[in-house]
């Protein structure tokens, strides 16, 4: 046996390294006993429990609000209580709009009702559940009774109106009809009213959903014609929760904004429908044909418009405020009971929800079970657990926002990190967070084995990246926004990670009323092997975090992925800037005119502005300190270092994510603190990071873009000199 040593490396690992086998932030003794007690807490996974909890829960529509999910949330609580939690129900009072009139008809040239209605389909009775299923529509529209051309504006994203422009097509005025995908669907509505359209619809095309990836539902996986994906339009990248109660807890007693000064409601009306609604609307554009790329899988030419396809479009919701009820179940460490360690997953879906949300709720449940287990038998976790079941994530990330909220101050002093999940699925893992936890996710990637290929679930995902062209390395994804590591991230500050696996369970059920059991065994996980995949994967990580001599936070690997952010941006900038000039020295030459079909009309676009040169030497000099902080760190021998001194070193780790906040906010998105990782202003789900600079850039705001240089290196100042402290307190 090789001779063992104790060094603590903060940044190679910030843990403890063992000449034959180790574990991030583990003595060699310590690491040995988290072995075994992760081989027992693997063997102690039942895929039986997952599949008959998703039957129970999955049973009927549970909708924030529902009788249904409010019995789940009682269910899970007991659930936990038997496991050996201390398991409460936290209850806020949210604003939640549903639907009263839906009306979309064609007025002109001819006319057509759409249906708005999903077909039941043979082999699965969820789908029959007449009355009790949730009509489809897009919560928090605003009310709205419109009647106007139809315009079809692709997937409505920034550079779909960009041609637009080009085209010569404005939609003020107008409605606009958008296909699902793209971006998020919230953006849609909020750039068709920033354009000055009057009324929004968004249909499912199948080209991206349907028949044109595959058999359709009850044959295969994908979106029949009738299926209409649900789904929230709240602006969430000004803030997300409750709309009336910004920035704090949505209690009973809170005080809320009046509806109409809530930003986060849509300007214009907006209705989700089916394919088959929307293929008579589309058939009756004329215009423009529209280009290549936009043209999706029904059986028509896709043209623009405007007109002379002209629809009337009528909203009215019910709103009222309903109850959340999150489900807060809490293991006490025998160590540490004031740094807590927090996974989560919502509970409530915008039908049946089999896949989004309760293949990872399950997932979640007989990771805490198998815990609970062991620590009956005396295998109590260091750090106290908190294990979490979100309610109203689907209207708008609600449930964990108005805790967040509540509960900030006492989060941002005693959470190590926050680890979700959501749905889950066959095939690769997929992992995002905090960089500053990726090198720890890495190593436990390794442990895990994938339930088809037997090799390690690292091991697969690197395949897989290799073959579409990416790297070997085993990367965290950036987190934007989705799902309920928002607010602790964003908004709070707390180190996270995002957990699933996919990839190999394409369909089409997704916020559908096909989002069933029998959709999800057929289709999905049919043994639920991933499901215990990803409690095995997810438990591992908990339980490293709540054992961990010292906490497993490594900067080298941070540093490098934001040095790579920097890099992009300013490449980004200098590609914009050539762009520039080659298309003004086009306009010069008349190059459009001459390339342009004279029997077609033509647009002659206009010169644009130059694009300055931003000084990003403050930014290159804070990484360039920062990286010299890091080398000394890597360097430090801290083998004799008392148990007190280490437990302090732990409580700097636990703030080191919170230092790269900023009160202030982003520009015009206060709420959203983080200046390393947030949702885009313009993608809703899709990560912006280094945001406020590179938003800046996008927008083409160069003064902005130079204030926000500034403010970023004074971020990475602070960082580096909380770096420095710890590494004096070594």
């Amino acid at each position: 046996m090789r001779t063992q040593f104790f060094i603590l490396a903060l940044c190679l690992s910030i843990g403890f390294l063992n000449a034959q086998e180790s574990i991030l932030g583990f003595t060699p003794e310590s690491a040995k006993k988290q072995q075994q007690l992760e081989a027992a807490f693997e063997a102690k996974l039942d895929a039986s429990n997952l599949d008959e909890w998703m039957q129970l829960m999955s049973a009927e529509p549970h909708w924030v609000g529902t009788e249904y999910g409010e019995k789940n949330a009682k269910w899970i609580q007991k659930q936990f209580k038997s496991w050996g939690y201390d398991a409460k129900i936290e209850t806020y009072h949210i604003l939640f709009p549903y639907p009263k009139v839906r009306l979309l008809e064609l007025t002109g040239p001819t006319s057509y009702k759409a249906k708005l209605t999903a077909v039941p389909v043979e082999g699965d009775e969820f789908t029959a559940q007449g009355e009790a299923l949730l009509p489809s529509y897009n919560a928090f529209s605003t009310d709205g009774d419109v009647e106007a051309e139809l315009v079809f504006v692709n997937y409505g994203i920034p550079s779909d109106y960009e041609v637009l422009d080009k085209l010569g097509i404005d939609v003020k005025g107008k409605i606009v009809i958008a296909k699902y995908q793209g971006s998020w669907r919230g953006i849609k509505p909020k750039l068709a009213a920033e354009h000055g359209a009057i009324g929004c619809i968004i249909y499912s095309d199948p080209a991206d959903d349907g028949y044109g990836r595959g058999d359709v539902y009850p044959k295969g996986a994908f979106k029949n014609k009738t299926g209409v994906q649900r789904g929230s339009v709240m602006d969430m990248p000004t803030y997300p929760g409750d709309v009336l109660t910004p920035g704090y807890g949505a209690t009973k007693d809170a005080k809320r904004l009046d509806r109409k000064d809530a930003p986060t409601i849509t300007k214009i009306p907006v209705l989700p429908i089916s394919y088959e609604d929307a293929q008579p609307l589309l058939a009756a554009l004329d215009g423009a044909v529209a280009p290549q790329s936009w043209r999706g899988g029904l059986p028509i030419t896709y043209h623009i418009g405007p007109g002379p396809a002209k629809v009337h479009l009528k909203l009215e919701f019910d709103w009222k405020l309903v109850p959340a009820h999150n489900v807060i179940a809490t293991l006490k460490g025998t160590d540490f009971p004031d740094e807590w360690v927090m996974r989560g997953n919502h509970h409530d879906a915008w039908v049946h929800g089999a896949n989004d949300p309760i293949s990872g709720m399950v997932a979640l449940m007989e990771e805490a079970r198998a815990v609970g287990e062991l620590a009956k038998k005396g295998n109590k976790p260091k750090r106290t657990l908190v294990y979490c079941g979100w309610d109203a994530e689907e209207p708008g990330l609600i449930g964990s926002t108005e805790w967040v909220e509540d509960h900030k101050t006492e989060l941002q002093q005693k959470v190590v990190a926050y680890i979700n999940t959501d749905g889950n699925g066959r095939g690769f893992l997929g992992a995002g967070g905090s960089h500053s936890l990726q090198a720890m996710v890495g190593e436990v990637a390794r442990t895990v084995k994938d339930p088809q290929r037997g090799v390690s679930v690292k091991e697969r995902r690197s395949a897989v990246n290799m073959v579409n062209g990416g790297t070997e390395d085993f990367e965290l994804y950036a987190l934007g926004s989705g799902s309920d590591y928002t607010p602790f991230i964003q908004h709070a500050g707390i180190a996270s990670l995002n957990l699933g696996f996919g990839g190999e369970n394409a369909g089409g059920e997704y916020h559908t009323i096909y989002d069933t059991y029998p959709h999800y065994k057929r289709f999905k996980d049919p043994e639920f092997a991933y499901g215990v995949a990803l409690a095995n994967t997810a438990g591992r990580i908990t339980l490293r975090l709540a054992n961990a001599d010292m906490l497993p936070f490594e900067f080298k690997q941070w540093h490098k992925t934001v040095s790579g952010y920097l890099d992009g941006i300013m490449k980004q900038t200098k590609k914009m800037r050539k762009d520039v000039e080659k298309h003004n020295m086009m306009v010069e030459k008349n190059m459009f005119e001459l390339a342009a079909d004279p029997k077609k009309p033509f647009f002659k676009p206009k010169k644009k502005e130059s694009i300055p040169y931003l000084d990003f030497t403050p930014l290159q000099n804070e990484l360039a300190a920062l990286k010299a902080s890091i080398g000394i760190l890597a360097k430090a021998d801290v083998s004799k270092l008392s148990k007190e001194k280490r437990n302090s070193l732990n409580k700097r780790l636990m703030l080191a994510e919170h230092v790269l906040t900023s009160e202030e906010g982003l520009p015009r998105r206060s709420w959203f603190k983080h200046q390393i990782y947030a949702p885009g202003f313009y993608t809703g789900y899709g990560v912006k990071t280094l945001p406020g600079v590179r938003e800046a850039v996008e927008q083409k705001n160069w003064k902005e873009a130079q204030e926000q240089i500034a403010k970023l290196a004074n971020t990475l100042k602070d960082f580096d000199k909380h770096l420095q402290e710890m590494a004096a307190m070594l």
